[in-house]
């Protein structure tokens, strides 16, 4: 018995000794590719020596004798510490996933070879004027300087990700910059499934209730149903139809998930310093490590800090001396998708105003891991690329012997949007930049500009020239072969609306309706909010001057105007009625939430139980409006919608209707289906919870969670490589954390502020500025995830363009040498 205790040990020891071992070389290899930021490399394709200063926060400050240098210095830094990243974006574009991942991601490289953006975008690379051109092909180089120096040095693949998946990197091209640009584009658009979802439930409900569920935001506008345009989608298994789920890597946002963004900017006689402020949010899927990448470049016209991304050249968001700049979308409607009529005869031909077509055909390869590689044949119609039905979820509305184009601006073969970005940095000031707008091709975006002194606004993007007599108006699929529903090509830039030097020097925007024209100059009919410009515009003119802080308190701010609004209206039977019930009863536990409710202020903090109440509330009273009428469509609706609330409870155009569940015989009114809905919201979140009401914590759901893209999923590494916080704002506050409306988390916060930032044109060196995680993709780097707490408690950070002090408090200092 002692032999065997011996050597059962000696075994155990054994195991635990390799797999000590082995846990130690893993952690030796990934550490191998961790960047020394102070170190010296001699490389090719520069014309002098460049300088990479890191300060405290890894940030890099870039200094070069050139232009040229610095973008090349860029193109070093990004490479140095989200090559993995950029690499994933540029598969993503190519539709080259599938080499690494297998059949998983099969889908999402079809989609991406069927819309071509990388064909499109390696044709735009002849589009490029001299200057954007060279700024490109000295960022690639950058790029591919930093890979030979992993290869040269053993640098572990530059990426720990690399050990696992192919560790061949393909040098960057400018094409790959461009191509990342219309990535961005797709993960920003959402028009094409609005269209979809809009007529899959056009097939169900009558117009009066179509109008409630996809109403205009504000105002009135024509309702045009599926069936009016395609008689045979009439039935209702079209629309009820079950879509796939999303596969791996998907880039294409669910309803409600696509860009978003705040951005306000106040003149120089309304800020109390007396230089105008800019202060900027773009909010994105919350990712590890985020989008943005913080850096400074010291061009010949002076520096630029701000937000970059990795694998684009220029600073997306941020100022100069000079100017600053923000983003947030604009919610153009540019994309229209038309339903093809396929030549029952020839289905190599599609019907055209002068009749049948040929379409153009290409084929294409796409090499899987593991598997045969499997091969497309790629059409397009006059009116862009032919998808399928598994893409858009368009198998749910297209009739037999039809299949869907799409046309989109992002599609563009002469695309010049970075040359807007280049020009921004370089611009002495108002004019210079609302000029750098003139070459912005997708994805549409409102551009918020101050030089220290005006401000103005600037809708960038090329828009679609549709026809007045187009059928649908763009709100769902048309027929692709009337003339009357194709585009007339895109609009003169001058078109686009802009705001400049606004009487009582104020400008925000929070992705809100921001024109009433009719169509087709309207711009859009969905826009991304309806809620947060009533409390942005409180705030804004709530004081006669602003400052640095008044604006940071505005992007922080987490009251909701929905919850301010809806609640007294959904509520207003339901307060303070009936008698005192009796404890741990269904009733009693009513009574104690609506208890708080009415106490509450909207604010959505972390710390509160009320937020949570009143978000499980409005979902589930969503719900119970509209799962009867809906049937299985409902789950398509995952997210609040206030409006549609507001309307139900207003009785609007008569939407109370809604409260009547159509298969029950008595009548309900609106009153009984809240209250059923509290309690149904009620049993959930004790469930979930525990029976304490007061106990709740809206952080305790409203959990940010910036994952890993790929490694995030994988048990154990999970732990590692995801980043997950509690946080305050919801899906309707200044501080948005979208919420992602399915179950079982229905609260998690999934997009939110992925960089802020506050610019004072008084004190330009007092701006600030953050990011959602931190600068380094490593997750055993100290810089993964350092700006992820100071982000989550509303913190921000210095931005200086002094390049002494960049110097004084510099952590490492990359040198870079041109080879002799």
């Amino acid at each position: 018995m002692e032999r065997l205790f011996r050597w059962t040990f000696r075994i155990v020891a054994a195991v635990l000794l390799l797999a000590g071992l082995a846990i130690g070389v893993v952690y030796w290899l990934a550490w191998r590719s961790l960047p020394d930021y102070d170190a010296t490399e001699v490389v090719a394709g520069l014309t002098a020596p460049v300088e990479i200063v890191r300060n405290t926060y890894n940030v890099p400050h870039i200094f070069g004798e050139t232009d040229a240098d610095v973008f090349f210095g860029l193109g070093y830094a990004h490479a140095q510490d989200r090559l993995w990243q950029m690499t994933l974006m540029r598969r993503t574009a190519q539709g080259k996933l599938s080499e690494l991942f297998g059949q998983r991601t099969l889908r999402t490289d079809e989609l991406l070879r069927r819309l071509g953006l990388y064909r499109a975008a390696v044709r735009s690379v002849a589009a490029q004027d001299d200057e954007t051109l060279a700024m490109l092909e000295a960022y690639s180089a950058g790029v591919n300087a930093r890979i030979e120096v992993i290869n040269r040095e053993a640098r572990g693949r530059g990426a720990p990700e690399f050990f696992l998946f192919e560790p061949q990197i393909a040098p960057w091209q400018p094409a790959d910059s461009i191509a990342i640009v219309k990535l961005m584009a797709l993960q920003l658009s959402g028009q094409a499934s609005e269209e979809v979802l809009r007529a899959r439930a056009s097939l169900i409900l009558p117009e009066e209730r179509l109008r409630d569920l996809h109403p205009d935001v504000p105002g009135k506008g024509k309702v045009v149903l599926a069936s009016d345009l395609f008689p045979t989608l009439s039935q209702t298994q079209f629309a009820q139809a079950d879509p796939e789920d999303d596969p791996f890597l998907w880039p294409v946002p669910r309803r409600g998930l696509s860009g978003a963004s705040n951005a306000f900017a106040v003149a120089a006689e309304r800020a109390a310093a007396g230089g105008a402020l800019l202060a900027n949010d773009p909010h994105m899927g919350l990712t590890a490590p985020t989008i943005f990448y913080l850096a400074r470049l010291q061009l010949s016209t002076g520096g630029a800090i701000g937000g970059t991304i990795p694998g684009i050249p220029v600073v997306m968001v941020g100022r100069t001396n000079q100017l600053g700049w923000g983003l947030t979308s604009s919610y153009m409607d540019d994309q229209d998708v038309m339903m093809e009529q396929l030549n029952p005869d020839d289905i190599t031909q599609y019907r055209t105003p002068d009749g049948w077509a040929d379409f153009e055909t290409e084929r294409t390869i796409i090499k899987i891991k593991d598997a045969q590689p499997v091969t497309l044949t790629l059409r397009r119609s006059v009116n862009g690329p032919i998808l399928t039905g598994r893409q858009f979820d368009l198998g749910t509305v297209t009739p037999q012997g039809y299949v869907p184009a799409l046309s989109w601006t992002a599609l563009a073969e002469d695309d010049t949007s970075l040359r807007t970005g280049l020009d921004l940095m370089r611009a002495a000031d108002l004019d210079e930049g609302l000029a750098a707008a003139r070459y912005f091709v997708a994805p549409s975006q409102n551009l918020m500009l101050t030089d220290g002194k005006r401000i103005a606004m600037q809708v960038m993007g090329r828009q679609p020239d549709r026809d007045e007599l187009h059928q649908s108006q763009g709100r769902i699929p048309a027929p692709g072969w009337v003339e009357a529903n194709r585009w007339k090509g895109t609009k003169p830039f001058e078109e686009n609306p802009v705001w400049t030097d606004p009487e009582g020097g104020l400008l925000g925007n929070t992705n809100n309706k921001t024109v009433d024209t009719p169509f087709p100059d309207h711009l859009s009919f969905v826009w991304g909010d309806s809620q947060r410009v009533q409390r942005m515009e409180r705030l804004l003119q709530a004081r006669d001057v602003h400052t640095r802080a008044s604006l940071m308190e505005a992007q922080l701010d987490t009251v909701s105007f929905a919850a301010r609004s809806l609640l007294p209206l959904v509520g207003r039977d339901l307060w303070f009625t009936g008698d005192s019930a009796p404890a741990d009863s269904v009733q009693r536990r009513r009574q104690v939430a609506l208890e708080l409710l009415a106490a509450w202020n909207g604010e959505m903090s972390e710390h509160l139980p009320e937020p949570l109440i009143y978000s499980a509330w409005m979902r589930f009273l969503q719900q119970r409006l509209i799962r009867d009428d809906l049937g299985p469509l409902t789950s398509e609706y995952p997210l609040m919608e206030p409006l549609f609330i507001e309307r139900v409870f207003r009785n609007t155009d008569g939407a109370g209707a809604w409260c009547d569940v159509i298969q029950s015989t008595a009548p309900e009114t609106c009153t009984e289906i809240a209250r059923q809905s509290l309690d149904d919201a009620l049993q959930f979140l004790e469930d979930r919870y525990g029976s304490r009401v007061e106990a709740w914590r809206w952080g305790d759901a409203h959990e940010a969670r910036s994952d890993h893209p790929v490694l995030g999923d994988i048990p154990g590494l999970g732990l590692i490589v995801n980043i997950r916080q509690s946080t305050s704002g919801g899906d309707h506050t200044l501080q948005r954390g979208r919420t992602s409306g399915e179950l079982p988390d229905p609260f998690l916060n999934v997009q939110a502020a992925t960089y802020r930032g506050v610019y004072d044109f008084a004190d330009p060196e007092s701006s600030v500025f953050i990011t959602s995680t931190g600068q380094s993709g490593h997750p055993l780097s100290k810089y993964y995830d350092d700006l992820g707490e100071l982000w989550r408690r509303g913190e921000y950070i210095p931005m200086t363009l002094d390049p002494d002090l960049a110097r004084a408090g510099a952590v490492g200092i990359t040198t870079l040498l041109p080879v002799p």
